[in-house]
């Protein structure tokens, strides 16, 4: 075995990563000076808004979104909590963090699912593509996003949305192909376009599971912050990634309760606004 030559499968990725660098330099810099632009908006509302109004705002909307008093109260103690450890603009930065992942995930995401749902041969060829996307861990991600987009907030979106796509893509499309074929079938009868199909009959009735879908993203994204820190990414990582390098416990398991605190809020809260779990 050891005469066999190497296949230098690392020198043809190199050469690939720096040729995409080379010719699409500029549209690497306006694509990360827009998503740096949006995520620090997002971190600019909500930083507007005084620390404990905004928590009750958060708590109201986990009310309104699953009518349930012990999700609210556990919402706005969790965030009173964050507050009082002193984790308040890293949660923010993280919550933007996940925000800005997800919304170009299902901004992405759902149009390829639909794409899937209408194309056997479309589903088969992406079906590997997120098998590579899920399955390669993360930080090899980091490597062509700091090349390409540099240190800070962006490359760690970017790896976040390669990340956390996936089950966006997949359950957009196991939603469409699930839909009743009688109901498609009526739907043709009656002489539907494949839009009108589409959006009038296919995605409402999948729209149950293009949530779950949605929530696993949100999952996905809020689990790439602590990785996202290692290239100056802000947020509840950097604390934990600090409490790593310093070997300090506590401060390693506040920053760790505080994103905890906040998964299970963004989990509950987009479980709840799932139609089939509302009804």
């Amino acid at each position: 075995m050891n005469n066999i030559p190497k296949l230098p499968l690392g020198k043809y990725v190199d050469h690939f990563v720096e040729f995409l660098n080379d010719r699409l330099l500029g549209l690497f810099n306006v694509i990360g000076s827009i998503i740096e632009t949006f995520n620090d908006l997002l971190v600019g509302l909500m930083g507007a808004v005084p620390p404990i109004l905004l928590a009750i705002i958060i708590a109201g909307l986990a009310y309104w979104a699953s009518r349930r008093w012990g999700l609210t109260i556990f919402t706005l103690l969790g965030l009173f909590l964050i507050i009082n450890l002193g984790f308040w603009d890293q949660t923010l930065d993280s919550v933007a963090l996940v925000l800005t992942s997800v919304i170009i995930s299902i901004i992405i995401g759902i149009p390829l699912g639909i794409w899937c749902s209408q194309s056997d041969r479309v589903s088969s060829i992406l079906s590997p593509i997120l098998d590579f996307m899920q399955t390669m861990p993360a930080f090899v991600y980091l490597i062509p996003a700091i090349l390409f987009f540099g240190i800070g907030v962006t490359p760690g979106i970017i790896a976040s949305v390669i990340f956390a796509m996936p089950p966006t893509i997949r359950l957009t499309n196991l939603g469409i192909r699930q839909v009743p074929e009688d109901l498609v079938e009526a739907a043709n009868a009656f002489g539907s376009t494949t839009s009108q199909k589409l959006f009038k009959v296919q995605l409402p009735l999948a729209t149950g599971t293009i949530m779950a879908g949605i929530n696993q993203s949100i999952m996905l994204a809020l689990s790439m912050v602590v990785i996202a820190s290692l290239v100056g990414a802000p947020g509840l990582g950097v604390e934990v990634y600090r409490a790593v390098q310093r070997i300090q416990v506590g401060l390693g398991f506040e920053a760790g309760i505080a994103i905890v605190i906040l998964a299970i809020i963004l989990d509950r809260i987009t479980q709840s606004l799932n139609p089939a779990k509302r009804k």
